[in-house]
């Protein structure tokens, strides 16, 4: 404020005050301008637009009403958003953008409307259209997402449920599988001496859930490595589905996240970072297995 007092220039104060002068013009249009800008009250609308959640427009009863009416009618979200704004002019709170109405229909937990009007779009479309290139390097076709799997596997009431991943030995030059049981935290490793392709997990699983009693393999939940991109031919062959993690969420395996810690940070465990995984005797697995069994189980 004193700087606009003295007669400085926007960029001489962003300058001054190390941000950028989109930054600054930004603040000072928003809050009164050059002649009326006002730190208290500049302040004040800073602290409440910071605050979270914030509730949704759709969530004033009237607008929901008025927005479900229109989109029933096949108006799109555009002209659904302009048209509130003319015949509202001079109510704000019956204004609202056409993004946030996108984003009630098809984001999950942002379901102010019925999702079932996503149906009333022109488009047809249930879901957002991906715009600009599409990464498909690396996507492993056909995943059934955790979001699919039973409400069972996440209470943990019934045994079979079973959480994967691989541990990478030095240099990425091997590797070691490992599942563990989410209800008796029951630990197993795939062996994987020659390789850790898709070819080699899919055979050390399916090994590995055939010497299991039925009672005791229900599904795996993975996360979206390259090694699983046979997964199909594991399902067909065992009858037993993998689900996939969402990507970056490690909270979705907590079973399998605490093995993982405990194989790369425990001092009793083997010490495979500085070795490859294949050189563990029988004795050194043991000890392991037995170890982080212990620890899942905690």
């Amino acid at each position: 404020m004193l700087a606009l007092h003295d007669g400085l220039s926007m960029t001489a104060i962003a300058l001054q005050l190390g941000r950028s002068l989109s930054t600054v013009t930004r603040e000072v249009k928003a809050n009164g301008g050059r002649e009326d800008y006002r730190v208290w009250p500049a302040h004040q609308r800073a602290r409440e637009n910071s605050k979270r959640p914030k509730p949704s427009k759709l969530a004033n009863p009237a607008l929901c009403d008025q927005v479900t009416e229109w989109l029933e009618k096949f108006w799109s979200p555009e002209e659904i958003s302009a048209c509130l704004r003319l015949q509202f002019a001079d109510d704000p709170a019956m204004h609202v953008s056409h993004e946030t109405i996108y984003q009630s229909l098809f984001v999950q937990g942002r379901g102010e409307l019925r999702r079932e009007l996503a149906r009333c779009l022109r488009s047809g479309r249930t879901k957002r259209r991906v715009r600009g290139p599409v990464e498909t390097r690396g996507k492993i076709p056909n995943m059934v997402m955790i979001s699919e799997r039973p409400a069972e596997v996440e209470d943990r009431a019934v045994p079979g449920h079973w959480e994967g991943d691989l541990i990478i030995g030095k240099d990425g030059a091997s590797a070691v599988g490992t599942l563990v049981e989410r209800q008796t935290r029951l630990l197993l490793l795939l062996h994987l001496p020659d390789n850790h392709g898709a070819e080699a997990v899919e055979e050390a699983m399916r090994d590995a859930i055939c010497s299991l009693p039925s009672e005791l393999v229900r599904s795996v939940t993975w996360d979206q490595g390259s090694e699983m991109a046979k997964h199909a031919k594991f399902t067909v062959a065992t009858g037993v589905p993998i689900y996939f993690c969402d990507p970056h969420s490690g909270s979705e395996e907590p079973m399998r996240i605490r093995t993982d810690c405990f194989a790369n940070t425990c001092p009793r465990a083997p010490a495979y970072r500085s070795m490859r995984i294949p050189e563990f005797s029988n004795t050194q697995s043991g000890v392991f297995v037995h170890a982080v069994s212990q620890l899942v189980g905690a």
